[in-house]
């Protein structure tokens, strides 16, 4: 049984040391995400700056993996075209060296009255995990708990390697054994590299493993180096399949690359060590050379550097490899329901759901298309009121499915970004977003409704008089209008646009009275037809309601910069049309005098509703 209970506090270590790692990453990718995105959405197309840059982000975050699926995630965003992505991609190979050798502090020799001393592993994963939980428990900012995770992260990270190390060293004759069978046997050594990452999903942890071993047993250079090798060809395989899922075309290609530059990078060294062995300049002492866990970090950092300094000349070769593997298809007319199902997979990219700030910008995007087309289908449906045509009412009809589609899609992906969101500004634009995401389509359902009124004046044949078509053109007009602003403002998320909606809004609600009451007056003096004068009403009331979505909106939008705003959204915007200020009343006249006076000047002899 006691070999049983080495194996489980072994397979315990590595559990530590894989949630260290993850709690580490995660919580400086949160720290980071908006600088990380400004950074990478600026990438120039010079592949020397985009491998920097995916070696420094990958240095921060703690995962090539993380880097490459963000990476994914940007291309099919639009953020980076795909051969911007190659020069990340082959820096996040280089950058995932960085925890190896954090973690070959296990080997630091030093005194204690050094200060050295503070970091080796048995004292610096007790103090991590000690500033660590101060920061999470006693402090109220969002950033510094995140700081704090960040150095509990990397205490756990120390206590599994303690852990593994010390269950390490009671397997240390078999294990010998084992790594003396690859130095016999490197394509055994190869397979067994890459099959234990492709397991455990992280190259770092493996070598991790390594390292842990090189500092209880001690390893040789000649069996080990395959083991790396495979190390870095299961990483490359993990993350292809990761970032498959649900891919487009230029994203399955940015993977693909990852894997190409992989198995080259594997070739050159194979073949550099074949030949310096054959040629005497990899000498016998140096091939059978014992590493200690500084050594793995090494002899890791050098098969990744070294490989990817020399291919990045050849990275447009690879870029166009890859574009030979994944051809694009023959064009096709993208009919509406295409061109929606692209919006979703672009902006709603499942690789994303991690990095919550760049998939909040994403959906935000995607709600833009979504308000773009619910206006549209609002203004194609004011054009059925006078001139009926009954393939525009069926395309509103069918937009209106996409726009369901769209929002149903995007509130769920919002909702499930929820686990990861730890920021407060994070916390905040998704509030905004679950809120304006319905009043958009609740304009668009106000599209639906005007079409179906013109559709029953058409089977009807009934049409408005002239003053009446009048009346209802300046409401549309005026209608169009304050849709326009809400939606620029919006885009920009401009709250000085957003303040000019609410006098417009009220300008609309004292237009419908109006037009209200001489529809009333039409019909006492019976000079409207009934079944008109009822549609009549319903287009008033369809007017107002999308108006009022507006209100909504430009209020949400402005209680982003004022947070006293939220929870008393109606007693705003009643402050505002009962003690408004001047800027708000100039604002109220100047809309009231343009629309009322569009006005027919008398409907009382009107023939008709």
């Amino acid at each position: 049984m006691d070999i049983v209970y080495k194996i489980i506090a072994l397979l315990g270590g590595l559990s530590m040391f894989l949630y260290g790692m993850r709690t580490m990453g995660d919580s400086l990718k949160n720290n980071t995400g908006g600088a990380i995105k400004t950074v990478l959405a600026k990438v120039a197309d010079n592949p020397l700056i985009a491998f920097l840059l995916g070696t420094l982000i990958t240095c921060v975050i703690q995962s090539s993996t993380a880097t490459i699926v963000l990476t994914v995630g940007l291309v099919g965003a639009g953020f980076l075209s795909f051969r911007q992505s190659v020069g990340i991609v082959l820096g996040a190979n280089v950058g995932t060296a960085i925890t190896a050798q954090i973690i070959r502090l296990m080997d630091l020799k030093a005194g204690q009255t050094s200060i050295l001393y503070l970091f080796k592993a048995d004292n610096l994963a007790p103090l991590a995990l000690f500033v660590g939980i101060i920061l999470i428990m006693f402090s109220k900012s969002g950033g510094s708990k995140n700081v704090g995770s960040v150095f509990s992260g990397l205490g756990i990270l120390f206590m599994g390697l303690i852990f593994m190390g010390n269950a390490v060293a009671s397997f240390k004759e078999p294990l010998s054994k084992l790594l003396t069978s690859f130095s016999d046997n490197y394509a055994l050594g190869f397979i067994a590299g890459a099959g234990v990452t492709g397991v455990i999903q992280s190259s770092s942890a493996v070598i991790g493993i390594l390292q842990s071993l090189a500092s209880k047993v001690g390893v040789q250079f000649c069996g080990v180096f395959a083991v790396i090798i495979g190390v870095n060809i299961g990483d490359c395989i993990t993350t292809f399949l990761v970032s498959r899922i649900g891919a487009n075309k230029n994203q399955i290609r940015t993977t693909v690359v990852h894997i190409i530059y992989n198995l080259i990078a594997a070739v050159l060294i194979i073949a550099a060590l074949f030949v310096g062995k054959t040629t005497g300049l990899i000498s016998n002492d140096l091939w059978n050379m014992t590493l200690d866990a500084g050594g793995i970090a090494n002899l890791h950092g050098l098969f990744r550097l070294v490989p990817a300094i020399l291919l990045l000349p050849f990275s447009g070769m690879m870029a166009n490899l890859a574009e030979k593997i994944i051809p694009d298809n023959r064009e096709k007319i993208e009919d509406d329901f295409v061109i929606a199902e692209k919006a979703l997979r672009e902006h709603l990219d499942p690789h994303l759901i991690t990095s919550p700030g760049l998939a909040l910008d994403q959906t935000r995007i995607l709600i833009g298309k979504i308000a773009e087309n619910a206006i549209m289908n609002f203004n194609a449906a004011c054009t059925l009121i006078n001139h009926f045509d009954g393939e525009q009412y069926e395309r509103i009809l069918n937009r209106e499915v996409l726009l369901d589609k769209m929002t149903d899609a995007a509130n769920q992906y919002i909702v499930s970004l929820s686990p990861n969101i730890t920021l407060e500004s994070d916390n905040r634009m998704q509030n905004f977003l679950l809120k304006v995401l319905p009043c958009f389509e609740r304009i668009g359902d106000q599209a639906i409704h005007i079409s179906q009124n013109a559709q029953t004046l058409n089977q009807n044949g009934s049409a408005f008089s002239d003053d009446a078509k009048s009346e209802i053109k300046v409401a549309t007009d005026a209608v169009k209008d304050i849709l326009n602003i809400t939606k620029t403002a919006y885009d920009t998320f401009d709250t000085k646009t957003a303040r000019m909606v609410e006098p417009l809004e009220e300008v609309i609600d004292e237009l419908v009275k109006n037009l209200h009451a001489r529809h009333v007056d039409r019909m006492t003096k019976h000079t409207c037809v009934v079944v008109n004068g009822i549609q009549y009403q319903n287009l008033l009331q369809h007017f107002e309601r999308a108006s009022d979505q507006c209100s909504d909106i430009a209020v949400y939008i402005t209680e982003q910069t004022d947070k006293q705003i939220i929870g008393r959204e109606h007693q705003y915007v009643y402050d505002l049309h009962h003690n408004s200020s001047a800027e708000y009343r100039d604002m109220f006249e100047e809309n009231y005098k343009r629309y009322f006076n569009m006005l027919p000047k008398s409907t009382v002899d009107a023939a008709g509703g």
